[in-house]
């Protein structure tokens, strides 16, 4: 499949922290002009079958795709998997595990906040939680904008919800070699994302993505929603140092909050290697 592919490998639906259905995410990526989609919810799998059956009925090629949460020198890194088998025992129960935190955490949050005057949040955020067993930052921030205690999303996960804030509670996620062993054991590849947003230093970023191949992992994104062009060809370079695929995604959550739609973004730069051209064999 050739480079200039509108594929849009990145995005959420209500079974994680995204607001439309598996099968309306879908449409709006046909109606966009996307040629190749995964849905990648946060740890969870669950919608997998309805966004293949979707993706079918649309017209468009399908991947199947997680977005899972790890634990990196002491921050939450995202690792997104592609092209795995959707029903892989191991798979499926490491990521039970991997969501069986939240409830916990969650739940810490709301007391943070209570501290600090913003009662009930945990019910509240629970009402914006299609599945409870996700509830997360997201569901909160959506609770403190309807109950107008900040007036966009950004707004929460800046004074409430990022270190050192009220409603702030690290987890601990699976392990970096964990999330890779899950995707690649299951037939799929497994890709670092956003890599921009974590704010490593040099030394921690290098051993991010070290430690990142030498456990199997084989993709990059470097075309993604929250990327600016200087950081896409800064990962572009970093794709090239490392020997990586490149791979592009939106991460749309909901037409009210991402900055970017599914299918409208730039173009993986010429001289990197699509990920999907490690996964002929997947694309359904």
């Amino acid at each position: 499949m050739e480079p200039l592919l509108n594929a849009d490998l990145h995005c959420h639906s209500v079974v994680s922290d995204g607001t439309l259905t598996p099968e309306a995410l879908a449409s709006r990526a046909k109606a966009n002009g996307v040629q190749l989609w995964a849905l990648t919810d946060h740890d969870e799998i669950g919608g997998q079958a309805r966004a293949m059956a979707a993706a079918k009925a649309e017209g468009m090629k399908y991947l199947t795709g997680v977005e899972i949460s790890i634990t990196f020198a002491g921050k939450t890194v995202h690792i997104v998997g592609l092209g795995f088998d959707h029903t892989n025992e191991a798979l499926v129960q490491g990521l039970r595990n991997t969501r069986g935190g939240r409830a916990e955490r969650a739940k810490e949050m709301s007391d943070g906040l209570a501290k600090v005057g913003i009662h009930g949040a945990f019910e509240g955020a629970l009402k914006y939680a299609g599945n409870h067993e996700l509830i997360s930052r997201t569901h909160f921030a959506r609770f403190l904008v309807e109950t107008g205690v900040c007036k966009d999303t950004s707004e929460v996960f800046r004074k409430y919800l990022t270190d050192n804030k009220p409603g702030f509670v690290p987890h601990r996620w699976a392990s970096l070699e964990n999330a890779v062993k899950w995707i690649t054991q299951a037939g799929g590849v497994a890709v670092i994302a956003h890599p921009a947003r974590y704010g490593f230093t040099a030394n921690e970023e290098y051993a991010l993505f070290t430690e990142f191949k030498n456990h199997g992992g084989r993709a990059v994104e470097v075309i993604t929603g929250s990327h600016s062009s200087a950081d896409a060809l800064r990962y572009a370079d970093t794709a090239l140092e490392f020997e990586l695929a490149a791979s592009r995604g939106s991460d749309f959550h909901s037409p009210d909050e991402s900055h970017t739609d599914l299918g409208t973004l730039p173009w993986l730069p010429g001289q990197l290697t699509p990920v999907w051209e490690l996964l002929s064999n997947q694309i359904q």
